[in-house]
This record gives C-alpha cells, structure tokens and sequence, in this order.
C-alpha cells in the first residue's frame, strides 16, 4: 500500500506491478526497419513542415538504458560504438515511428455511458443529456461511489489497452469528481500509475468542467464552486504536485470567458500551466484567451473563426483537435484543420478518450480520421499525432521523435508503408510499443 500525504491527510492506492515482457537491457539494437520515422529536427512543426517525417529506409536504433544513442541506417548504426555486443532484434521490415502522444485524455472514469449513446443515436443532443442529469454530471455521480479498486482496475486496463496501439505517453485530466476528495483522488491516482511507468502520464487539473449539481442548486453557485477551486482546490493540487497543468471547459453550459481566465490565472500562479476546452459547442472566446495567457494548447476548437486562427498561427499555444468526438457525436462539423495548418498554426491530435463523447484508445483510429473527416495527409496526421503532442505537453525535448539523447519510445508497425497505418481503419497493426526501451506491448 502506498501512501500520499497532503495538508489533508493520506490518500492510500494499491497499485499493481505489472511484470514487463522484456527488461531494460544494457545496450540494444534495433534494426530491420523498412521506414524508421525519425521527425528528428527541433520544435514543433507548422505548415509544410508537418509533412517532413525525416524517413530512414533500412532503418536502425542503438539503445543504451533507455535513451537512443544512435540513429540512421543499420549500415550507419552498426558500426557505432557498442553495436557489436548489443542484443539484437530485427524488425523484418516493419516500419517504427516514435511512440503516439496522446496529449488530451480522461483517463479516470467509472463506468461508459452507453446509455447516453442510445439516446443520441435516437436524436438527443449533448446538451440536452446534459440538461437531463446525464453528460459529465452523470460521469461525477458514478465517480464519487466508485471504489479505488475498480478505479484503479480501469484505468490500467485503458493503459494496456492503449499502449497496444503504440501510445507511450498520455495527458490525463480529473474532472469526473467536482468536489475536493474526489479530484485529489483521481490525481493521486494519476500519480501512482505514474510511477510503474507503463506509460508516462501528463496530469491535468480539471476542477472546471462542469459546476456540480449541488452548487447549480444554489444562489450564486457558480461563483462559489470557482472560489473553492481557486482557494482550497488548487492550492492543495499545487501543494501536492499533483498535477503539471490546469484546465477548464469555456463553453455554454460550463464555464464562462471571464470565469475561465479567473479559474487559470489562479492556477498560473501556483505553478500550474493553463490548457483550454475551447470552441467545441459555441464560440466563446477561448481560444483568444488561450494565446493571451500562454496556454500550452486549446482543444476542440469545431467553431473557431478566422481570427482566432490567425491568433494561433502567431503563438505557441498548440491546436489540439479531437475527431473521435464530433465522429463518436455524429457531427457533420469537424475542426477547420486545414485552414490551422494553412494559417502556421501548431496542429496536434489526440483521442480525447472518455466514457460519454470519445470512448477510444486507438490513436490509429484517430489518424484515419484526421485523413478523412480533416482532410490531413498521412504524414501530417503522423507528425501532428507525435512531436507537435509532445510540444503540446512541455516534453519536446525528451519523446515525440527518435533522435540521440531522447527517450527510446517508438511503436513498430506490421505495414509495408506508412500510410497503411490510417488506411487501414479500425485494425490495429501495432505489432510493438516500446517505452524507454523497455517492451510494454508485444503481439502474441
């Protein structure tokens, strides 16, 4: 049993070990791959250059204690220094690209709502399951009776489940408790899974989803949530360093502009880096606010206008777009990602997994729509699924391509081209993921 402390006590979490399938060697070699994906190069990549992957043909990885080493074509590595005595492994001509970072997940929830999905296939609107109790206020309810067995049970299931589509780094929000225990709860779970390192975990705060239901009751509710998130919430998250960013859903039926910057700002000054729902249902301004307050990414972002693209295009703010959604909603809009692209701005993409509007851990999938539904090229789809991900969560300079001195993540693919990967949609042709060197999924 493990154990957090915090000014409010300990938050016990028994976590399992899982036993990986290989260990981390001293020194590996990795060869035999018909395209190695590198996406070497510094920062993210805007406009055109979405389209270099820097593609290896006869690829190879030299390996030592989890960090690449070498890079280039097997001749190249090969004759690198400590090649030689490496254990070896040939791919057979596979292609490999760095492993996914899925930068926008809901990682902890308690239950699917497949009720919910019944409903809309029958007509009903997000927001009117909202207006009847259902949507993010029926996810809470479900989360504040769940067991931390069965929360932690779930969420290493997604983990597995997503490392099996080539996925090595996640971001993980809260958001399904809305009161003080439970938020804490799912962030020191965030934490503990963590720390077995089947996949490395970005955590968010979300406190700012959606008002709980017994603050909508009250006069002035709102106002009174946002003061418990601003002066007990965040500073016990900070406190704790339980979480990296801090996010709110700015949209009709959430959270307001102005009740949104008061919400980040709070979380800025305790260290926590902003992150943004932005312009999924309606226009509000979010993303506006997002590049005045440097904010790592905003996410959705179906109703965003010309303005607010030309404001991206001119920040570092990432446009993280979430199709699993608008498909899994049955929506005919999607995110305008070729005008973002056009206009320079940094373009991710990611699953937006969660139990009500995207209940998916293939990233695969995610490219396959991005090609189709966002008219993005493979490559692009690829690149913005990786390092533009990785800028996306302030770990650029450690995951998101393979290049000397960085982490040993990377997904190898039984396809004889990388457009495959997207082509094929609905089949995972992950074969290997492999975080830090180490294996974490293998194909029986």
């Amino acid at each position: 049993m493990q154990l957090l402390e915090s000014q409010r006590g300990c938050y016990p979490i028994e976590i399992d070990r899982p036993t990986p399938r290989a260990s981390v060697t001293d020194t590996l070699l990795i060869a035999g791959a018909s395209q190695l994906l590198t996406l070497r190069g510094r920062g993210p990549r805007r406009g055109k250059f979405l389209e270099e992957l820097d593609i290896v043909k006869d690829g190879a990885l030299l390996i030592r204690r989890g960090l690449i080493v070498g890079v280039g074509t097997k001749k190249y590595v090969e004759s690198l220094p400590g090649a030689r005595t490496a254990k070896k492994l040939d791919l057979g001509g596979r292609v490999v690209l760095p492993g996914f970072v899925d930068s926008h997940t809901h990682l902890i929830h308690a239950a699917s709502r497949a009720e919910e999905y019944e409903l809309k296939i029958a007509g009903a609107s997000y927001e009117e399951i909202a207006r009847k109790g259902g949507g993010i206020l029926n996810s809470v309810k479900k989360l504040r009776t769940a067991t931390l067995q069965s929360l932690q049970t779930r969420a290493l299931d997604a983990l597995t489940q997503f490392a099996s589509y080539g996925t090595t780094t996640i971001e993980a929000k809260s958001g399904y408790g809305l009161d003080l225990p439970s938020e804490l709860r799912i962030l020191v779970l965030h934490k503990l899974l963590a720390e077995q390192q089947r996949i490395e975990i970005a955590s968010t705060f979300l406190g700012a989803h959606v008002v709980p239901a017994e603050y909508r009751k009250k006069a002035r509710g709102a106002e009174s949530y946002i003061k418990l998130l601003t002066d007990v919430v965040i500073p016990e998250v900070a406190e704790d360093e339980l979480a990296e960013f801090c996010d709110v859903f700015c949209d009709r039926g959430a959270f307001t502009r102005e009740q949104s910057q008061q919400i980040l700002q709070a979380g800025r000054e305790y260290g926590l880096t902003p992150r943004l729902h932005a312009e999924q249902l309606t226009r509000t301004g979010a993303t506006q606010l997002a590049v005045k307050l440097g904010a790592a990414s905003c996410d959705h972002l179906e109703q965003i206008t010309n303005a607010d693209m030309r404001a991206l295009a001119k920040s570092n703010t990432v446009a993280t777009l979430l199709p699993g959604c608008d498909f899994h909603l049955g929506l005919k809009k999607y995110a305008p990602a070729r005008e973002l692209i056009d206009a320079g701005a940094i373009v991710a993409l990611a699953t937006d997994y969660n139990p009500g509007t995207s209940p998916t851990v293939s990233m695969p999938m995610i490219l396959s729509l991005a090609c189709t539904q966002l008219r993005m090229t493979p490559a692009e789809a690829i690149t913005a699924a990786t390092i533009n991900g990785a800028y996306a969560l302030k770990r650029e300079e450690k995951i998101g391509s393979l290049d000397v001195g960085k982490q040993a993540d990377f997904a190898v693919f039984d396809v004889a081209d990388y457009r495959e990967i997207p082509y094929y949609f609905g089949m995972n042709t992950c074969s290997l993921t492999f975080k830090r060197g180490r294996v974490i999924h293998a194909t029986e």
